[in-house]
């Protein structure tokens, strides 16, 4: 089963309600909520989001999917666990050592949520492997983090089979999620790759009608 994480990250600001209450009713399985600090990343959403998260936690029921681009991940969750998110992810490049991905994931658990690991385009995707016993998602971009509308970058279909295999052979119970450039046809490559969870943005937000490229998405 193929779920859809709708990214908020080009709400327009005055539409939000409209929005995210038409997401809600095209049945977005997740509200992907992209934290990004200004120094992990270049663009700073770090404020919008929590505005954004908060706002939705009030009008809607559906579960918050938290993908921290930032480099003090123990304050973001900190910061974000007030919004009572489903899943939050950080990245394996943010930390320093191996104990501090395993502080990290041990942190998030205390805090009753989730965890996820994300990695970026450069990463290999084996350095990933030793931790995913221990999480509930692992995150594979698809684009370079850091701002919205990039192109997939097809050399990650790839990346994702491999992690799937691995996820097979050694019987792990974990979702992957894909983000960055996810439209209808990029969609269909990372699915047939092994990834049960699709993150769009632009794809869905530019569309005249949600609900028919979410169904398409999810199909």
């Amino acid at each position: 089963m193929v779920e859809v994480s709708t990214s908020i990250l080009s709400v327009k600001k005055g539409e939000e309600s409209k929005t995210f209450f038409a997401l809600e009713k095209a049945k977005t399985d997740y509200f992907h909520i992209d934290v990004m600090d200004g120094n992990f990343v270049e663009k700073d959403t770090y404020q919008k989001m929590l505005e954004y998260s908060s706002y939705i936690k009030r009008i809607s029921n559906l579960p918050l999917d938290v993908h921290l681009m930032v480099n003090d991940i123990k304050k973001a969750v900190d910061d974000f666990i007030a919004v009572d998110p489903n899943i939050i992810t950080f990245h394996l490049e943010a930390c320093k050592n191996e104990e501090e991905v395993f502080e990290n994931i041990k942190y998030i658990k205390e805090n009753n949520c989730k965890v996820g690991i994300s990695v970026k385009p450069n990463t290999n995707i084996e350095e990933v492997y030793k931790y995913l016993p221990y999480i509930h998602m692992c995150l594979v971009m698809t684009v370079e983090p850091g701002k919205g509308g990039q192109n997939y970058l097809s050399e990650m279909t790839e990346k994702v089979s491999r992690l799937k295999k691995y996820i097979d052979e050694n019987n792990i119970e974990i979702d992957i999620e894909v983000d960055g450039g996810i439209n209808l046809r990029t969609a269909e490559e990372v699915k047939k790759a092994g990834a049960n969870i699709l993150v769009a943005g632009t794809a869905i937000l530019n569309a005249v009608d949600y609900k028919v490229i979410i169904d398409e998405l999810k199909s």
